[in-house]
């Protein structure tokens, strides 16, 4: 199972693409609201989400979770206590984490993204502490922890790619990709 969990400000694009390709590769993808089962994008476009935090278990059966950026969407997941239970789970138990834009900033102030490499929305390296800054779109670092971090809303199909490949394999990542009429 892999959680979107969606706070308060979050960033449309960089929740729903991700969510939106991984379903079209037939993976059990939960959009978790923070707090409600209404949360609103920081373009204010209002999103219904699967289920709540209150509603959902952090166990075996959780792959992966995905953070998407926005604000004050990144600063609402950070404070919440079931996304830092989450994120805690996936660490221990060797599960994906997945955060693109300002959200990768939560893993670096837990000392998650040292001697990794990673990107972010620009202005938020400050924050990945001990991290390898990249220029690339979208990173993968699986040495320890297993984490995926994405620049931004334009990263956002990129991303969403490369969480189904590591889900699903690149060969479902390509066919996908085709499908989708991408330039790149």
């Amino acid at each position: 199972m892999i959680y979107v969990f969606l706070a308060e400000g979050f960033e449309e694009t960089e929740a729903l693409v991700p969510t939106d390709l991984l379903r079209r590769a037939e993976q059990e993808v939960v959009t978790v609201g923070i707090g409600s089962c209404v949360i609103r994008g920081s373009h204010g476009i209002p999103v219904v989400t699967d289920t709540d935090d209150k509603q959902i278990a952090i166990d075996e059966n959780v792959d992966m979770i995905i953070l998407p950026g926005g604000m004050p969407g990144t600063l609402n997941l950070e404070k919440s206590e079931i996304v830092q239970q989450a994120v805690d789970h996936c660490v221990s138990e060797g599960k994906y984490i997945a955060a693109i834009c300002a959200a990768p900033s939560i893993l670096g102030k837990k000392g998650l993204l040292d001697g990794k490499e990673a990107v972010c929305f620009p202005g938020f390296e400050q924050f990945l502490q001990g991290a390898r800054l990249s220029d690339k779109s979208v990173v993968c670092d699986f040495n320890g922890t297993k984490i995926i971090t994405a620049k931004g809303a334009g990263a956002a199909i990129k991303f969403g790619l490369k969480l189904v490949e590591v889900m699903c394999g690149k060969e479902r990542a390509d066919k996908l990709h085709d499908s989708l009429q991408c330039d790149d």
